[in-house]
């Protein structure tokens, strides 16, 4: 870093980490932020995403802030709700494995700690989610994605403003609208503005909205992919709300079209996950992210790469004997994260390596995420704080969304939303 770099790395560690950060890591060296300011990087330089690593495993995270330092990028980490029941990675510690790894690692580039979809599935879920989010905020969570995409459209709004108050007004905020699950049920402009015109109203501000915009998650199985044009309408639809696109499925999408995204639409956040797992382990994909099974439709492990063979072999006969699928080999990480962790150390760096390569490429010649390292931080000593505030501010009458304004304009939207989708990570 030049000495101006380094200055400004000092003042925004000074003022830029969050109060729970603070507290939990007051010695730390590790710039952890609000999702606020990676978003603000992204706009700032202009047709510009980063990554949401989803960090299901101490040597994905790792690899993905070796990347983040690498491109000079300010980026995201995360982990799902349901992923913290079968991840050691979870809601509640990955925030003390990032700090851990940043100080060790000696990453000075701003990283933001997501929780992602934080699934509300039902109406009876808002309670037990009002006394649990503050405790994701007390361990490190400095951005949140409440996903009650699953719900009807007024569902998802009631919920929405009924959480809203649990979650720091300094911290990141998604929101979603249709659930993730391929080329059915796809979002619309309508029910996009149905929930952000709605939140607006009540003085809920979010920094992004996921859409359902064609993708799935896990192993793509469909070619159709994200649908750019859908995506960009929705997106200018919104932009009087200041909302930015946070991109789901990423994996099973060409580099191609993951860079018109980027530069033809307003999305500053893109979730990667699956290809980070396979890569780590040291199974084949392709350009799309996606393994690349052999003939008999398993994996294709790859010699020398990732884990220990031996250990490889371990984990296939394990998923064979539960009748595991290849989608969800996801479930594996908890059953066998201490026996990665307890690899020798050059096999341990050659998973993080891999990631690192992988998403180095990722932020540098597809999401124009390199260099924003500097603009998240020039934003937080612009606002001499580490609370940047909404991007827009009210719009909507308040008067016009109340409860029983909402349930009636809800009905001149579809309910008809096709088969139920992959809302849970």
């Amino acid at each position: 870093m030049t000495k101006t770099d380094t200055t400004a790395f000092e003042q925004a560690l000074a003022v830029g980490r969050p109060p729970n950060i603070k507290t939990l890591f007051p010695h730390s060296r590790a710039l952890i932020v609000s999702g606020k300011a990676i978003d603000r990087a992204m706009l700032k330089k202009g047709k510009a995403m980063t990554i949401a690593a989803n960090s299901r495993s101490n040597a994905v995270l790792r690899g993905a802030l070796l990347a983040a330092q690498k491109a000079d990028a300010a980026i995201i980490v995360e982990i799902a709700r349901s992923e913290s029941n079968y991840c050691n990675v979870t809601l509640w510690n990955i925030a003390r494995q990032a700090d851990q790894a940043m100080n060790e690692l000696g990453i000075t580039v701003p990283v933001a700690i997501h929780a992602d979809h934080y699934g509300i599935k039902k109406p009876g879920d808002v309670a037990e989610a009002q006394s649990e989010i503050p405790t994701l905020f007390e361990a490190g969570i400095t951005s949140i994605a409440i996903d009650a995409s699953h719900l009807p459209d007024e569902e998802n709004l009631l919920a929405n403003i009924a959480l809203a108050p649990y979650v720091p007004g300094w911290a990141g905020y998604e929101t979603e609208v249709g659930e993730i699950k391929g080329k059915s049920g796809l979002s619309t402009p309508d029910e996009a503005l149905f929930l952000i015109r709605g939140l607006n109203a009540n003085g809920i501000h979010p920094d992004w909205i996921a859409l359902n915009n064609g993708t799935t998650h896990g192993i793509e199985a469909s070619a159709t992919g994200i649908q750019v044009g859908l995506t960009a309408e929705i997106h200018q639809a919104l932009a009087p709300y200041g909302l930015s696109g946070a991109q789901h499925g990423t994996s099973g999408n060409a580099s191609d079209k993951l860079k018109e995204i980027a530069a033809q639409t307003r999305t500053t956040k893109a979730n990667v996950a699956t290809a980070l797992q396979m890569i780590a382990w040291g199974v084949a994909v392709n350009d799309y992210g996606n393994a690349i099974m052999d003939t008999a439709g398993a994996f294709i492990k790859q010699p020398g790469k990732g884990l220990d063979d031996a250990l490889w072999a371990e984990m296939v006969g394990y998923a064979d004997g539960k009748a595991i699928k290849a989608g969800d080999y996801k479930k594996l990480n908890c059953v066998f994260e201490n026996k990665i962790l307890a690899q020798p150390k050059a096999v341990r760096d050659r998973m993080a390596g891999a990631v690192a390569e992988f998403v180095t490429w990722l932020l540098t010649d597809v999401f124009n995420a390199g260099g924003t390292a500097p603009l998240a931080i020039e934003a937080l000593l612009a606002a001499g704080s580490y609370d940047l505030g909404p991007k827009a501010g009210r719009i909507e009458n308040p008067a016009e969304w109340t409860r029983e304004q909402i349930l009636e304009r809800s009905k001149s939207l579809s309910h008809d939303k096709g088969p139920e989708g992959d809302f849970d990570d």
